[in-house]
């Protein structure tokens, strides 16, 4: 058996979908099909059922999905020994940040990794929350970084940091109905005009969370504006627009600068954790584990760009896994 072939076939098996395989292995529709057609032939079975609408597994391919995890098991573990024998780990990593993670945080420590795994070929790209867990449920990323933890059955969430969310106003134009006051009541927090994330963001999810378990209904929320980028919900907060809930590792300029302020609201703090999210059972690739190593040591031994939690909780074999069933 090819395992080239083998490969294809357990991408086409967890998918179900020759079209989003083909998009995994960066080959053509066809070329997905040929392979599947040669491992057939070759084990001489049917391993999938083909219609016009869907494809599922028949019972050798069933049987044939459960060797194949294991055969890739064997071979990821020979390569990840190999590598830390010959001190050189390479290969490809491909992760999801959410945007306060992905923008304010990760920039600091990646030219640092890089320095550390100049053979790692790293790729980052920006979405909500809600989009980063589809992905890694669907392994088209290796795992991500979240601001929230998320109730799916085949995740896993591994708290990494803390982090505060602060109401910001604009310093230079006040709304009357507050001035210039530093506190305000959760009452009145309903009815500021607010610009917030869009639903499904960690940052939104975390917001409505903490209102709900404080007696208070977030759809009461005077929204005026639903932006998914962080500057955006900024600079026209700064506008004097409305206020806004975001992350305060996200307003360091702007607070140095002069051009926002910070709101509390009596009685009510807006704490919670960053996640690194992977796929409840996924054996991590060399490049994967060491980048996560690397992520936990460094956010453990720096107060920058935001106090962390206490460096026992980053064993990434740790009892606080959030883990959901």
């Amino acid at each position: 058996m090819n395992l080239d072939h083998l490969k294809v076939f357990y991408t086409a098996a967890t998918k179900l979908n020759f079209s989003e395989t083909a998009k995994v292995h960066h080959l053509s529709q066809p070329s997905i099909s040929s392979q599947i057609r040669s491992l057939e032939e070759s084990l001489n079975v049917k391993l999938f059922e083909r219609t016009t609408k869907k494809i599922s597994l028949t019972d050798s391919g069933q049987l044939l999905q459960g060797y194949v995890k294991l055969i890739l098991e064997v071979i990821d573990k020979a390569e990840k020994e190999i590598a830390m024998l010959s001190n050189s780990i390479h290969g490809d990593l491909a992760i999801d940040a959410s945007l306060t993670i992905g923008e304010n945080l990760l920039p600091y420590m990646l030219g640092k990794f890089k320095q550390e795994y100049p053979f790692v070929n790293l790729i980052m790209k920006i979405h909500n929350s809600q989009q980063i867990i589809e992905k890694v449920i669907d392994e088209d990323i290796d795992f991500g970084f979240i601001e929230a933890p998320m109730t799916q059955p085949s995740v896993i969430c591994k708290p990494f940091l803390n982090d505060e969310l602060v109401i910001i106003s604009s310093t230079k134009r006040l709304n009357p109905l507050i001035d210039d006051r530093d506190v305000i009541s959760p009452y009145e927090l309903f009815s500021l005009p607010i610009i917030l994330r869009e639903h499904g963001s960690g940052t939104r999810q975390v917001i409505e969370d903490t209102l709900q378990k404080n007696n208070l209904d977030p759809t009461n929320l005077n929204v005026m504006l639903e932006l998914e980028n962080t500057e955006s919900i900024k600079a026209t907060v700064e506008s004097g627009m409305g206020i806004s809930i975001i992350s305060q590792s996200a307003i360091k300029k702007e607070l140095q600068l002069g051009l926002l302020r910070t709101i509390k609201i009596e009685g009510i703090t807006l704490n919670r954790s960053f996640y690194i999210v992977q796929k409840k059972g996924k054996l991590l690739s060399l490049p994967a584990e060491s980048f996560i190593n690397f992520s936990l040591n460094y956010f453990a031994n720096n107060d920058e760009p935001l106090k962390t939690e206490n460096e026992s909780d980053y064993n990434l074999k740790t009892d606080q896994d959030v883990e959901h069933h």
